[in-house]
Order: C-alpha cells, then structure tokens, then sequence
C-alpha cells in the first residue's frame, strides 16, 4: 500500500519563515503533497498570493511532488496547480470539478459517511476526513471524531484515497493508518517544527511504501 505524507501550510503557520522555505525543507524530507492554505491574519491576496502560489509550484515541480490550492479555484487555474482541496462551505463539488476540469485533481473535506458518499459521487478524487484528533490548526475546527468516520467509508471505498487530518503527530500516526487511511495531512507537526527532516522522518518510519 502506498502512504502519502501530506502538508498543508500558509503564511500564518509560521510567521518565522517564508513558506517558500519551509517547503523546501519539507520536500527534501520527503512529504508527498503539498497544499497551500492561505488563510488567517497574515494571509497573502493579489499579485503577492500569485507570486507565492508559483514560488511553490516550482518548488514541488522540481521535487517531483503534486501542488494543490485549497479553496480558490481562479488560483489553482492561473497558478497551473495540480489540484484543488475545497471543504464543505466552499461551493459545490461538481462545479468545482467543471471549473477545474478532468486532469486536475480534486479533493474534498468531509465528516460524515453521507457527505463522503456524496463527495465521491460528485467527483473526488480523494477524500480529507477529521479532525481526527484535536487541533489548534483551523480556528474554525470541529471538534474530533476520532478514527470511526475513516473506518466507514473505507469499508466502503476501500479503493477511494482517505486522508487523515487534525492533530496528527508523530505519536498517533500510526491509528490513523490502521483505520485505513492512505495518507495523512500534517500542518503545524511540520510547519512549526524545530527539526523538520526528523519530524517528517517520525511520520514515514516503520510505515510501508511510500511513493
């Protein structure tokens, strides 16, 4: 089985460093997608959110990894992202899908079996399910639902790629994948990490095939 390590991150999860180099050191440990999330008080927008969609996109290009927006379908076309994340809130599935069109990738938040099963039935290519556990990362956060909603839908679409996301750590990792999660989502674990090549190491070690 292939695991996928997935980072998300914006310019307000670390106000420290640029993006572009957090990134950087992400790539180079080896994550599997990123996700730029450019939300919050420190959010870019305009011509400066552009800059910094492209700035990762050459980045992920060079590192042989997928670029996906989340939540900004005029962004994810003019940036040549690979794909799009959008949550529940953020508009219908198959417009986004039209928007996008069919060589994009898309994935969509869900919390429920009911919203998984219409996600999927909609055009998701693979699906986001949490918070797992509790997390200080989205203010607007619902509270966690443990590993039961993964369980469901994949015993379900066990062939439907499940991500795992919301207060994931090196620590608990491991629940999350024995629920048959594919991937996990990591934000603040990697971005405000004082060792992120140990960190990204924690998340892949004694796992199976990483691709």
């Amino acid at each position: 089985m292939h695991r996928h390590l997935y980072f998300i991150m914006g310019t307000s999860d670390n106000q420290d460093l640029p993006v572009e180099k957090i990134l950087e050191e992400a790539l180079e440990a080896g994550i599997t997608e990123f996700q730029l999330r450019e939300k919050g008080p420190h959010a870019k927008s305009g011509k400066a959110l552009l800059e910094l969609a492209l700035n990762c996109k050459e980045l992920c290009a060079r590192h042989d990894v997928p670029f996906f927006i989340n939540d900004d379908v005029e962004l994810c076309i003019t940036s040549d992202a690979d794909g799009l994340h959008i949550g529940q809130d953020d508009g219908s599935v198959k417009a986004a899908r039209l928007q996008i069109g069919p060589n994009r990738k898309l994935g969509v938040s869900v919390h429920t079996l009911e919203q998984a099963i219409r996600a999927v039935q909609e055009g998701a290519d693979y699906l986001g399910i949490g918070p797992v556990f509790a997390t200080n990362s989205k203010a607007d956060a619902r509270p966690p639902s443990g590993v039961s909603v993964i369980q469901e839908v994949h015993a379900l679409y066990p062939d439907v790629p499940i991500v795992g996301i919301g207060g994931i750590t090196e620590d608990n990792a491991h629940v999350v994948w024995e629920a048959g999660a594919t991937g996990i989502a990591v934000i603040s674990a990697i971005a405000r990490s004082i060792n992120r090549k140990e960190t990204i190491a924690q998340f892949k070690k004694g796992s199976a095939v990483w691709n």
